[in-house]
């Protein structure tokens, strides 16, 4: 038997097991213990089968049915014989359709597809046009196989992410390795992860180094080596070394759980196009069900040479066109479709709202840290005032910037290292937009932009404007005593995302908090238009208040968090590294779970590709629909173009939903 596994780094991408431990004999059955890929396959054939077998049956009756209608037609197959050979044709097919529609219309929903393709059938055979009668249920049904056979693909990519949670994990019970069940871990629970394993739980790395692969979290195949202490995820695989993880969440509650979680609600989540077609059905299909009926008794007083069973058959003829399978499958089908792919390529879409929403974004606005930079600062400079002891001061600096989270704090403790020292804080206080002001050992102290030492009336005798680099001003009690320099690094794929942004016609701009030199010059090297520096939070409301009134729909790019007054002015909110914060899932319309910039023009792609294939089957579904409409009133189509106005339309607009999952972006 062939095993078709692909080994990446070492591991199956099939099964998660070393390449060493994946080999299989000549006569085995599956790759390894844990992989059981071929019973899968078996299985889901087994299902399509099962699925497909009741218009398998009634296809075979129904050529066998027309084979001695058109070839043989022997006296024995005529009346009640033909009559009961058709009714075995539609009985596996036809069925389920009238059983559903009782129960519709039990709960008091009249007007739905299966009424419509119930009459229409049943007039047929009472018209004593058999075959036609079990073709139109035949080929609808089949439609409906195709329907789920395309929903289960488009679920597939989430299912796969299901699949990345183990149900079990080995726990160090002391030095004794014991499986458990991966619910039962709690937390501070040490467990151990082989190569080629699945993490089951999200944790913090106590070895010392061990390289995953983190494409079921990201999209993105390459390797990601973690060191001691970092944040390692449910859903990563283990490559090369034995990996010991202090665990920090429960099972449920981990990153992949609640990404999941989100993907799955975001199919509840309709575009206005899904709510418009849903309501338009609703209205549509009582309207077309009265026509017919006029279709069939309006003749009656206009028509010389009036024949019922002539304008009975062009009114079921008229049902069966109208039926708005097409529409109410295809549309929902691309849309989810859209955010399945757009999961795949590690792009989280909240709702199908939202990829209309990207697909009609006439601007981006991005903030700078985090999104087009690292967000990694590193000291550059260290410029003081003569007589002040740079040692002292930037650790009452660094004791300051302890309360902060801004990046620039973590560079200035880096530069600084551990002091040791005992420091009494008191009255600290964050400035938005400014920086912090705190007692520092009975001392005041000011630390953060130029802006926040004119606040409180500080001189100092340069010009900040000067400096290129982000600089951080520092004054104690009331005397300004200099400066620090810090830079971020440009992100490598920033350049390439700004250009691919812009080469889809969309218009770029950056605002940040950062002063204004720094900002000019990274929006410089990026190539982005309008660059914005020196911005408080209100003054990025304002600012993106005015970019819409220009531009109409806007996407805003950060962090999700720091940003959030920003992203909620903002038609759709991207937010970059959904694997490092809670609050940036929760907060944010569209996550980027690995901080590549370049899936911003992705996203935006996405958008566009599966508002442009639900506009497709619109068009499609109506333009044909329209035209067999009025040929079946006029008596210029039969049932066999009816059935092809419905369902030919319908699989034509499925299969073109689906095209999207295939498509690379």
């Amino acid at each position: 038997m062939s095993h078709q596994h692909i080994f990446e780094g070492g591991f199956c991408t099939v099964c998660g097991q070393t390449q060493k431990n994946c080999l299989v004999a000549e006569n085995s059955t599956s790759c390894c213990d844990t992989c059981q890929h071929d019973e899968h396959s078996h299985e889901a054939q087994g299902e399509i089968v099962k699925l497909f077998m009741p218009a398998i049956v009634s296809l075979l009756l129904l050529l066998l049915g027309l084979c001695f209608d058109q070839l043989m037609q022997p006296d024995w197959f005529k009346g009640v014989i033909r009559f009961i050979w058709y009714l075995l044709a539609y009985w596996p097919v036809g069925l389920p359709v009238i059983r559903d529609a009782v129960k519709n219309i039990a709960k008091g929903n009249v007007f739905s597809e299966f009424f419509l393709m119930g009459i229409a059938t049943v007039g047929a055979f009472v018209l004593g046009e058999y075959p036609e009668g079990v073709a139109v249920m035949l080929f609808y049904t089949i439609g409906e196989n195709f329907q789920s056979l395309a929903v289960r693909k488009a679920k597939a990519n989430i299912k796969s992410l299901l699949d990345q949670r183990p149900d079990e994990a080995t726990l160090l019970v002391g030095n004794t390795p014991k499986v458990i069940k991966a619910r039962e871990v709690e937390i501070d629970d040490v467990i151990l992860l082989k190569p080629g394993e699945k993490l089951a739980l999200d944790g913090e790395l106590l070895s010392d180094t061990a390289s995953f692969n983190t494409a079921a979290l990201t999209g993105e195949s390459k390797p990601d080596t973690k060191t001691q202490g970092e944040v390692v995820l449910a859903g990563m695989i283990n490559l090369e070394t034995v990996a010991q993880v202090k665990v920090t969440a429960a099972y449920e509650d981990s990153k992949l759980s609640k990404i999941l979680d989100l993907v799955q609600h975001a199919t509840t989540q309709k575009a206005p196009t899904e709510l418009f077609i849903s309501k338009f059905a609703k209205i549509y299909t009582p309207i077309v069900v009265f026509l017919a009926i006029g279709i069939v008794a309006l003749p009656a007083l206009i028509v010389a040479d009036y024949s019922f069973d002539e304008w009975l058959y062009r009114g079921l003829v008229f049902l069966v066109i109208s039926c708005p399978c097409a529409l109410v499958i295809s549309i929902p089908l691309g849309y989810f479709g859209g955010i399945g792919a757009a999961s795949r390529h590690g792009i989280l879409v909240k709702g199908s709202h939202f990829l209309d929403v990207l697909a009609d974004t006439k601007q981006v606005v991005m903030d700078k840290t985090g999104t087009l930079t690292e967000g990694v600062f590193e000291v550059q400079d260290v410029q003081l005032q003569e007589g002040v002891e740079e040692a002292v001061l930037l650790k009452l600096v660094d004791a300051l910037e302890s309360n902060s989270s801004h990046p620039a704090a973590t560079a200035i403790h880096r530069y600084t290292g551990n002091s040791g020292l005992q420091i009494t804080m008191e009255q600290v206080e964050e400035i938005a937009g400014h920086g912090l002001k705190g007692m520092v050992d009975g001392q005041e102290l000011l630390v953060g932009n130029f802006k926040l030492l004119d606040r409180f009336g500080i001189r100092y005798d340069m010009d900040p404007s000067s400096i290129v680099h982000t600089t951080i001003a520092i004054s104690l009690n009331g005397a300004y005593q200099g400066y620090i320099t810090i830079a971020d690094k440009i992100r490598e794929q920033a350049q390439e995302a700004v250009k691919r942004i812009q080469d889809l016609g969309v218009n770029t701009t950056m605002l940040s908090g950062d002063k204004r030199t720094v900002v000019s010059d990274v929006a410089r090297q990026l190539g982005i238009e309008d660059a914005y520096g020196d911005l408080l939070p209100d003054d990025k409301v304002q600012k993106l208040s005015e970019i819409k009134e220009r531009y109409g729909q806007v996407a805003f790019v950060g962090d999700g968090v720091n940003d959030a007054p920003v992203v909620a002015l903002s038609d759709v909110g991207l937010a970059m590294g959904g694997l490092g914060s809670d609050a940036t899932i929760e907060t944010a319309d569209v996550v980027i779970q690995d901080d590549n910039p370049v899936k911003i023009p992705m996203a935006i792609r996405i958008g566009r590709k599966t508002k442009q294939l639900v506009w497709q089957n619109i068009t499609l579904a109506f333009g044909v629909k329209v035209v067999v409409l009025v040929l079946g009133a006029g008596g210029l189509a039969n049932m066999w173009e009816a059935v092809f106005a419905d369902v030919g339309v319908a699989l034509l607009a499925i299969l073109n939903a689906v095209r999207i999952q295939r498509m690379d972006f």
